[in-house]
């Protein structure tokens, strides 16, 4: 340590080979944690592309799903699962054995009254079966007392929904009712009628008059 002009500088006295040396290992230094920051920077790249693929598998695998349940939602819409919009000939069917039993049920005469029990029985059940015997009884009594005479034609029987096993109809009926003695008298109904598929038949199981 010198005193120059009363402040105190102090010196170190260095060779200048060792200068060097030092220099040199401070660049040898920072290269190196040059080089150890160049080889740790592509690990993220690397791994990018993967995370992006990923993602996209997660999204497609989403979307597909989704597409698949919007379709089997549109396919088992009401609609599309009502047969009576899509099978004419099934609806036909249904139509024609509905027609055939309420025309059966629903004519009777005085001496065949009988004939039309039996009938009921075959063609009616469930509920319906046990409305249509309760009732029968009283006009099977007035059919016989008043010589009373019932003819029922269908006018028309619309499917309103179908499946594979049971039927809803809405059914228009002409009623022709003739009484010994007298001049016939024509009358108008309309029943909602349910039906069920039974033995390869269609069987009336419920109606109500509308």
């Amino acid at each position: 340590m010198k005193e120059r002009g009363g402040t105190a500088v102090v010196t170190t006295d260095t060779d200048p080979d060792t200068r060097d040396a030092e220099e040199a290992e401070e660049v040898e230094e920072v290269g190196a944690a040059a080089d150890e920051g160049s080889t740790q920077t592509p690990e993220p790249a690397r791994r990018w592309p993967r995370v992006v693929a990923a993602v996209l598998v997660v999204a497609l695998l989403a979307t597909g799903g989704a597409l698949f349940a919007e379709g089997r939602a549109l396919r088992d819409t009401p609609a599309t699962s009502n047969r009576a919009l899509t099978d004419s000939e099934a609806t036909t069917r249904v139509a024609g054995d509905v027609s055939n039993a309420l025309g059966k049920v629903f004519s009777y005469s005085p001496q065949a009254t009988g004939v039309t029990k039996e009938s009921a029985k075959q063609l009616l059940a469930g509920k319906a079966l046990q409305q249509y015997a309760a009732l029968f009884g009283q006009v099977e009594k007035q059919a016989a007392d008043q010589k009373l005479t019932l003819t029922t034609h269908v006018v028309r029987a619309g499917v309103t929904r179908l499946t594979d096993d049971s039927a809803h109809l809405l059914v228009f009926l002409d009623q022709v009712y003739e009484r010994q003695g007298k001049p016939a008298t024509t009358a108008a109904a309309q029943l909602s009628v349910t039906a069920q598929l039974r033995d390869g038949h269609w069987t009336v199981v419920g109606i109500t008059a509308r």
